[in-house]
């Protein structure tokens, strides 16, 4: 039997605590260490996962022979960096969404893996939430008939953390956060055909006070089988998360609810302990989710990956997806910007995709 894979987690807040969960939950992994320059949220997340050892400078822990694969959870303009070093230091990396701020230093990245003979994981976990699974499957056997139409959404009240809200630091607003879910999740579905063109429609309607980004989205992306996939994304949504997907073909139709099937409708007049370093108050109505990482696939993305990594498989999402994701948005921001179609390929120098809307001041 081969030895598990150990695993430092790059990255202590809200996100790496489901990697944490995740990773614990994989019999063929180890929590070896976890780095963050905050004082006291990697001993934290020590403390809750029974983690061995915590650094607070991410170099250290990456000078650790015994580490062989990291998970990166820190703010985008964070990831380009940490990525190249975590390649030069030879680990295998799991990299959160968005991959990067732009197409250069996502150039960057896929260049220094491939270099140093590491793998480059992309963390889209929508690829592994066993209902958006079970619906691939759907459309793979034929039971839909020939594709036409893919929808998905994904709505909650705005971010956790201040990075998401600084523009500088984001890259952009919802679509940078959220509609980077949705690309991938087409492609994926469809078997990653390339795309013809992206039209979207951004604004920021609620959000004005925190952040020059888009708090809205609609994109509709024309891929080259002619299939028509609609994303629509909002930190504008109370009442908790809503994740669903509908797929539209020639020979039937399916709706999924990522969340709500699996949820407590609940009604809280204080509100309750659900929201802490999350998205969503809990006053009112919302909906108490039960399991929610394994809801949304964490665990079985954390899985394969640490198989990917045990055992020299090709991961199912790479830094090369990323990009692809990334170039979208880039393109649905000019979209927005031009109120026009953009056609792709699209590339840009822009070093953010919100540069291409809305320009610093």
């Amino acid at each position: 039997m081969k030895p598990p894979v150990s695993v430092g987690l790059i990255g202590s807040k809200f996100v790496s605590t489901i990697h944490a969960e995740s990773l614990r939950a994989c019999a063929q992994a180890r929590l070896t260490a976890v780095a963050s320059p905050t004082p006291g949220n990697a001993e934290r997340l020590a403390r809750r996962f029974d983690i061995p050892l915590v650094f607070t400078d991410y170099h250290d822990l990456l000078a650790r022979p015994d580490i062989d694969m990291v998970v990166v959870g820190v703010p985008n303009d964070l990831h380009c960096q940490v990525v190249v070093d975590a390649a030069a230091a030879g680990k295998h990396v799991v990299i959160e969404k968005p991959l990067c701020l732009n197409l250069a230093e996502a150039d960057r990245m896929i260049a220094a893996c491939r270099n140093a003979g590491v793998k480059l994981m992309y963390a889209e976990e929508l690829c592994f939430a066993p209902k958006y699974v079970r619906l691939k499957q759907l459309l793979d056997s034929g039971a839909l008939g020939r594709p036409t139409l893919i929808k998905q959404s994904e709505k909650h009240d705005g971010p956790h953390a201040a990075h998401f809200w600084d523009v500088k630091r984001s890259g952009g607003g919802v679509t940078m956060d959220m509609g980077c879910h949705a690309i991938e999740f087409f492609r994926w579905m469809l078997g990653r055909p390339p795309i013809r063109s992206v039209y979207a429609q951004m604004n920021t309607q609620v959000h004005g006070d925190k952040t020059r980004g888009d708090d809205n989205a609609l994109l509709i992306i024309e891929f080259a089988n002619g299939v028509i996939g609609l994303a629509e994304e909002s930190w504008t949504k109370p009442g908790g998360m809503d994740d669903r997907a509908e797929v539209y073909g020639s020979g039937g139709v399916a709706y999924a609810d990522l969340l709500h099937g699996n949820a407590i409708e609940t009604y809280s007049v204080s509100g309750y302990d659900y929201a802490v370093e999350k998205a969503g108050s809990t006053r009112g109505w919302s909906f108490t989710i039960y399991e929610e990482a394994w809801n949304y696939g964490f665990h079985h993305e954390m899985a394969h990956f640490v198989d990917c990594v045990q055992n020299d498989k090709p991961p199912t999402v790479t830094g090369e997806d990323g990009r692809a994701v990334l170039e979208v948005i880039f393109a649905a921001y000019e979209s927005a910007r031009t109120g026009r179609k953009v056609e792709l390929p699209f590339p840009t120098t822009a070093q953010r995709p919100i540069d291409l809307w809305q320009p610093e001041p």
